[in-house]
């Protein structure tokens, strides 16, 4: 698809394929991020994929303007060669209502819904991860059913816990470390999505999948122990 090249100052360039949340933009940026990442290109410091854009950040010392812009054009003609290339699914077990998911009868009243139904449609579909941000490891989901879907709080709660799964709009996601935070919540996971003491500290990148499943508060609790001595391992796919 047709892109544009902006400028981001002296030390970064962002590819746009849309002003808008387009899916064939998001796995447009995906496929594209994963192209130059494999280049390994020197004096790129990162590369960010989005909804709709990828941006590039680079080291002008080492590499210049001109250079950066030849590279993403060459990558750009290729890169749909990576359209194949095997993605990761992963399994993330959630324990729904009550304290762990404050919200959900809020949502299920909203929405004419009983809870369960509302934990039913959410755990049915499967989530691209388009893009990290907000937190390290936040993963922005799409692919939400749309009946579920809720505002945002007016005012966002002070402090929520690390693993709390919430809606807002018709985006859900996982908040990864506690933090202020204004999404409807749902539930919480026990899996540890971010950890600076390991490598990689983020469990999955931009590209991978999420699939929810319910779990009781006694399955929580023993997940939650074993994560805690390091004997956990999510389950995880290759598709």
């Amino acid at each position: 698809m047709g892109y544009k090249l902006l400028t981001c100052g002296e030390c970064a360039v962002t590819v746009e394929f849309s002003r808008d949340m387009d899916p064939h933009a998001g796995t447009a940026a995906v496929m594209l991020a994963g192209a130059l990442r494999g280049q390994n290109v020197d004096g790129i410091c990162e590369i960010i994929p989005t909804y709709r854009s990828v941006t590039v950040c680079f080291d002008p010392l080492a590499i210049s303007y001109k250079v950066i812009k030849k590279w993403i054009s060459r990558c750009m003609r290729h890169h749909t060669a990576t359209a194949g290339k095997r993605i990761r699914r992963f399994y993330i077990p959630v324990c729904y209502g009550g304290q762990y998911g404050i919200d959900l009868d809020y949502i299920a009243q909203r929405t004419g819904l009983a809870p369960r139904e509302v934990v039913r449609r959410h755990i049915s579909r499967e989530y691209p991860i388009n893009m990290i941000g907000f937190l390290p490891g936040f993963p922005y989901l799409s692919g939400m059913d749309p009946t579920i879907a809720v505002p945002r709080l007016e005012n966002p709660r002070e402090k929520i816990p690390a693993g709390s799964v919430g809606i807002g709009g018709e985006q859900t996601g996982v908040y990864p470390i506690s933090s202020p935070g204004g999404w409807r919540l749902i539930g919480r996971t026990p899996v540890r999505l971010y950890d600076p003491g390991r490598t990689p500290s983020v469990l999955y990148e931009a590209g991978d999948w999420i699939r929810f499943y319910a779990v009781s508060e006694q399955e929580y609790r023993k997940i939650e122990v074993a994560v805690h001595a390091g004997t956990y391992a999510v389950k995880t796919e290759e598709v």
